[in-house]
């Protein structure tokens, strides 16, 4: 492996490497190289992603400012850049100096020093602080923030606290630069270099260095394809067994986020041939040499031999193994005759329970492992509060949770008792990411309850399974026709197809929910019928067509904006979610969000820019992965309470809690006025628009439209094309889950 260079710290010379896309030129003759210095006045456009930069500099001699276009890790106000290029005449934007290779020099006036601190290069340095530390320091402040911090505490308005934190980020900034010039050379953008840092702090540079491919397993963000360029650029052999290796971890990966747990020892032989393009031979080596270090694991799945993730592999057998034993052994609750309980909770909650749900509930008397599923109007609530009702009085101490936030806060108001996002019920470890109840502090119940199982994956139940004292009862409530977990394996479909524990399936639809075209259409979807289409007065289920993905797009806008607030009262920041089955185009999440941002919410500031995203006060937005530090989970929705600029970060408050980002954690959140119907899982909204194109084609499966149809409580607006709803009724493919649940299950 060739030696890498590493950049010298000490430096304060950036060189940034530069891959320009030529535009359009006017017809001449190529320009020149040349070269120009100046300084930074403003940097028009940054995209974090590629390092793409549009600035604006101030020449010597030169009245007006320069656009010069290129390629920089980190562009701030203030800087001096030496750039070398050519002169173009673009037709769009005119005269621009395209950079084929840029250095930026930290600034030596007391101008250019001013606006290079109050950039927000540095946490905790605003444009009045800047001023202040400039006329303090002058053109020393940058040796006196690295050499000489304590001397900070002489400018008004800095304590100790403050001055320590401004030293701590110059050092940090200095790392991240140095991180990101690195990766630049070696072909890699500049958005993750702050994550690559908080990862593995100053030693970043030599670790990637002795191995590229753990930047794949590490960060997020960062997948093979990323981390084989920049061993590509290191001189790594395409045929070394550390390539080989990471290969087979990465086709691994790529399943798992398909929702598999493995794939068949053919598939993955010839998804990492494709991948790789080495040898076959090569190919079994790495995996024979995988098995044996124990990442993967090797078994037989209905008569072929798969190849599983390790992780995952042992997580569904410990699954499998806490249920059989969990679903066995005495009550943890004194026998109860079901008849009187029956008559009692009858009369206690005013109702009355129909033949199925009377069945059920004797079962969840007599069972320490039940399942209950069944669609929208089948009475699970119900149900479950029949079968709490008894076992309170019984005093026995349950414990409920659901996967989401806003899963866990309907249950609650359904059933009236405390429910915990599954996360906080086990007690996140920030600092891990693992969960403090387990095996040696198991949680205090005698009853479990878990609400929308079919969103949880294989490592969450197996999180849930270690957490269960042996003494408790077991009881998982959700619909097994909706999507399948977002994350890997299909934890409730193999739990009931196991036949390993009593399942109850609700059917009968009830007359009250009858009432509701909603229900009854989202049954029909199911059935693999057609949605009723004709209205009639006081529906809450109502169809749009629209041929054209533009015209449709249109019409989302205006059912949103202006049909649904006018006619139904409701908030369309607030109450109305538009779903999509696709991220990209026309009809996609990201294209309607910013369409519905500029209607719902525009012109506000001050605003952010980052990864693809412009974000703004009063914004609705999405939490799209987990963080443990901020108590914040996939899915969670929440609005931009404030913006700081100076400091670049934000707060969102969700709930009424407020949650503050930094600038190099915006990728964790996403605009939500429309997202997509995997994100909805587990949520309800009081209205619900829906998309629905043949441009969707791949993703028009019914599990998928019923999905969406279940989330909406009070309305349901499908706009697109009859001949799209069509094919996803009839489309009842469930594309197979390679897991090993069913099958440890049953034996």
């Amino acid at each position: 492996m060739s030696a890498a260079r590493i950049p010298n710290p000490e430096s304060r010379i950036l060189s940034y490497p530069v891959r320009v896309e030529q535009p359009r030129l006017l017809d001449r003759p190529a320009s020149a190289v040349e070269h120009l210095t100046g300084v930074v006045e403003r940097v028009v456009f940054h995209n974090d992603e590629n390092g793409f930069t549009v600035l604006r500099l101030s020449v010597r001699g030169r009245r007006d400012l320069l656009t010069v276009v290129g390629h920089a890790p980190t562009p701030r106000p203030g800087e001096f850049l030496q750039a070398e290029g050519t002169w173009k005449h673009d037709r769009t934007h005119g005269l621009q100096f395209e950079a084929s290779s840029m250095q930026a020099v930290t600034p030596t006036t007391l101008e250019g020093i001013e606006k290079y601190l109050s950039s927000g290069l540095i946490k905790g340095i605003g444009p009045h602080l800047a001023r202040k530390l400039v006329e303090a320091f002058g053109t020393r402040v940058f040796e006196v923030v690295e050499h000489q911090p304590e001397r900070l505490r002489t400018v008004e308005g800095i304590g100790r606290t403050r001055a320590e934190s401004i030293a701590s980020a110059w050092r940090d900034q200095k790392s991240i630069r140095d991180i990101m010039v690195f990766l630049h050379s070696h072909g890699v953008g500049s958005a993750r270099a702050v994550r690559i840092f908080k990862t593995y702090g100053h030693d970043a540079i030599p670790l990637i260095t002795e191995n590229p491919y753990r930047l794949a397993a590490d960060i997020r963000g960062i997948g093979f394809l990323t981390a084989d360029r920049i061993a590509a650029s290191l001189g790594i052999d395409p045929h070394a067994m550390i390539r080989a290796r990471a290969g087979i971890g990465y086709a691994l990966t790529e399943a798992m986020d398909e929702g598999h747990c493995g794939l068949p020892l053919a598939v993955l032989k010839e998804t990492a041939s494709r991948l790789l393009e080495i040898p076959a031979p090569l190919i079994e080596r790495a995996i024979q040499l995988e098995l044996e270090a124990g990442t993967i694991a090797a078994d037989q799945v209905e008569g072929s031999e798969a190849i599983f993730l390790g992780g995952l592999y042992s997580a569904e057998r410990v699954v499998a193994l806490r249920i059989r034993s969990q679903a066995t052994g005495p009550l943890p609750w004194p026998a109860i005759d079901a008849d009187a309980a029956l008559g009692w909770v009858e009369r206690r909650l005013g109702m009355t329970l129909a033949p199925m749900q009377r069945e059920a509930f004797r079962m969840a008397l007599r069972s320490r492992f039940l399942v209950i599923t069944g669609g929208p109007g089948v009475g699970k609530t119900t149900l479950l509060n029949a079968i709490l009702a008894v076992l309170a009085a019984k005093r026995v101490k349950m414990a409920l949770a659901a996967p989401t936030g806003r899963a866990a806060k309907r249950m609650s108001e359904a059933t009236g008792r405390e429910t915990k996002t599954i996360h906080r019920l086990l007690e996140v470890d920030p600092r891990t990411g693992g969960f403090r109840r387990q095996e040696s502090n198991p949680l205090d119940c005698d009853l479990l309850v878990v609400d929308e199982t079919s969103m949880v994956d294989v490592p969450l139940m197996h999180a849930l399974m270690r957490a269960v004292p042996p003494r408790a009862a077991v009881l998982l409530v959700g619909d097994v026709d909706q999507l399948p977990s977002v994350g890997p394996g299909r934890v409730l479909g193999d739990i009931i197809d196991s036949g390993a524990v009593p399942v109850v399936r609700l059917t009968e639809v009830f007359r009250q929910a009858s009432a509701s075209r909603i229900i009854v259409n989202a049954h029909r979807i199911n059935a693999g019928e057609m949605p009723e289409l004709t209205p009639s007065g006081g529906d809450d289920f109502y169809f749009w067509e629209a041929d054209e993905p533009e015209k449709a797009a249109q019409r989302v806008l205006q059912a949103v904006c202006e049909r649904i607030p006018a006619r139904f009262g409701l908030d369309p920041m607030r109450d109305v979610q538009v779903l999509c089955p696709m991220i990209r185009g026309v009809l996609g999440a990201r294209s309607l969000n910013a369409e519905l941002q500029k209607q719902l919410n525009p012109g506000r500031e001050p605003r952010l820019e980052r990864y693809g995203w412009t974000f703004s006060p009063g914004d609705r937005v999405m939490q799209v992965e987990n963080d443990y530090d901020k108590d914040v989970y996939n899915g969670d929705l929440g609005f931009i309470r404030s913006i700081d600029p100076s400091l670049s970060h934000l707060t969102v408050d969700f709930d009424g809690r407020p949650v503050d980002y930094d600038v190099s954690d915006l990728d964790q959140l996403a605009l939500a006025y429309a997202t997509t119907i995997h994100k909805s899982q587990g949520s309800e909204y009081p209205a619900v628009v829906i998309p629905i194109s043949t441009q969707h084609y791949a993703m028009l499966q019914r599990n998928l439209l019923y999905t969406a149809v279940t989330r909406g409580r009070r309305l349901v607006v499908l706009v697109g094309q009859r001949k799209a709803l069509g094919i996803a009724v009839s489309d009842r493919r469930l594309r197979r889950r390679w897991t090993m649940l069913r099958k440890w299950l049953t034996q």
